[in-house]
């Protein structure tokens, strides 16, 4: 057995303890459940001498409810705990100790008087039980969905809970109507053979027990830290300047999205800047009305009433003056000599994300630059020496293209003999040089030897397409 944070089945998180004493070590192993609290005192010893008795223990998804430690015993986060329960007794994991349990308390309005006690940490026996138990919730969450199918209830049933020792189990439903299920409860007693117990939840609360993942493409926030669900109307989205979409706004749950109001304020403090949405503003032209607000350009966008196609856009002190000159009786100019026009502001694309070829061309321009320096070094010095070398390679070859420059080696060649005569040690230097003509000499005279049946070819070439065309 590990500690309880892997236990209890709601994660697959292990701090690698083995015993039911949890992390001693580690306060804050527990952080890895749904709707966990960080102990941010757990290094902290408390300077106070009385200590907080109680401490906060969940169960299966998010239930949790609040315990006092009366016998004193040495509790960690993901110890596993014997609670008292009725009937019987219950098992669960301590997810928060100290000083924050207060503030949790205070927060979630739980009264200390009469509270429900710790009897012991959990022994082999009492987790044998428990984890017998929870592995039975599916099967019978399933048969307990065919019987209320059979009955013609009109629920649904979300998720099913046994306590620690078997003795009752807990089903959660929604349903948009009461329900009679009078009838339902005898058949899930002769069924299941066990106590009984009902809990109506709301939408919301069945997204937060099952989970699941957002539009935003995160896991819901009331599965994961979201404790109280605020009400969310339409309003909400008419202030943030969005389409009235319910298959846009609504969430899992079905209901409006709770994430609607996380930017609600900031909203509401920017527009307390604007004029309001229905002013109307007279010119010489005609009666103007508001049709569009852009909060973050703070901008106000106008059109004629009679001709409502035209839009022009305004910053808001402009449409404060226009508001006032109306006030005392004045006209404004018409809409579209009053709007200013716009300076195009050319905008560099520093990351180039638009331009799909933005690693090409860098690599171009750098190897055109690179050739060109290259280009530009080969013609100053090394270009002599380079046109020495390459007759002589293509000489070897057998190019077609040094023809012209090899009816002027011979001449070449004989200079080199002339020069032998008046200067003696020169001629150990031109030696390779007379010899490398005189193998292109010979070269040259084997070629057209070789390239006659070439050219008889290209004369039988032109009258193949003739026939062809």
């Amino acid at each position: 057995m590990s500690c309880g944070c892997k236990t209890s089945g709601d994660s697959a998180h292990s701090c690698g303890t083995k015993s039911a004493n949890g992390c001693e070590s580690v306060n804050t192993c527990g952080n890895s459940y749904k709707l966990s609290v960080f102990d941010w005192l757990s290094n902290v010893q408390n300077p106070a001498s009385n200590r907080c008795d109680f401490v906060e223990v969940r169960f299966k998804n998010d239930r949790k409810l609040f315990y006092k430690n009366v016998n004193n015993i040495p509790l960690h986060i993901g110890s596993v705990v014997t609670v008292e329960s009725s009937p019987g007794h219950d098992v669960g994991v301590v997810s928060l100790t100290g000083e924050l349990v207060k503030i949790q308390m205070k927060k979630k309005r739980a009264s200390e008087e009469n509270p429900l006690k710790i009897y012991r940490l959990a022994n082999q026996k009492d987790i044998e039980v428990w984890q017998e138990a929870r592995k039975k919730e599916e099967n019978v969450k399933i048969e307990a969905r065919k019987i209320s199918h059979r009955l013609g209830l009109e629920m649904k049933i979300t998720d099913v809970e046994y306590q620690g020792d078997s003795s009752k189990v807990t089903f959660y439903y929604t349903a948009d109507n009461r329900v009679d299920f009078r009838m339902l409860i005898k058949e899930f007693a002769g069924a299941f053979r066990t106590k009984i117990d009902m809990k109506q939840i709301g939408f919301r609360q069945e997204a937060a027990k099952v989970g699941g993942i957002g539009s935003c493409g995160r896991e819901l926030c009331c599965s994961t830290w979201l404790t109280d669900f605020r009400s969310v109307n339409t309003n909400v989205a008419r202030y943030q300047q969005l389409s009235i979409n319910p298959q846009k706004l609504a969430g899992q749950c079905g209901k409006l999205k709770c994430c609607l109001n996380y930017e609600l304020d900031s909203y509401l403090d920017a527009l307390s800047h604007f004029p309001s949405s229905s002013t109307m503003i007279d010119t010489e032209k005609g009666r103007a009305f508001c049709i569009k607000i852009d909060v973050f350009k703070k901008k106000m966008w106008f059109a004629y009433v009679d001709s409502s196609m035209a839009w022009y856009d305004f910053d808001v002190d402009l449409v404060k003056k226009m508001i006032s000159q109306n006030k005392r009786g004045e006209k404004t100019l018409p809409l579209e000599d009053l709007k200013q026009p716009e300076i195009s502001v050319k905008t560099v694309d520093l990351i180039q994300e638009n331009s799909v070829d933005r690693f090409e061309k860098k690599n171009r321009g750098f190897n055109k630059n690179r050739n060109q320096g290259n280009q530009n070094q080969g013609s100053r010095k090394p270009r002599p020496e380079n046109n020495t070398e390459k007759p002589q390679d293509r000489a070897d070859k057998g190019e077609r293209t040094e023809r012209p420059e090899r009816q002027q080696r011979p001449e070449k060649s004989q200079k080199p003999a002339q020069n032998n005569n008046q200067r003696p040690q020169k001629p150990q230097q031109q030696k390779p040089q007379t010899e490398k003509p005189v193998a292109v000499n010979n070269d040259v005279e084997k070629k057209p030897e070789n390239q006659q049946p070439k050219k008889k070819f290209k004369k039988k070439f032109p009258p193949k397409k003739d026939n062809n065309a």
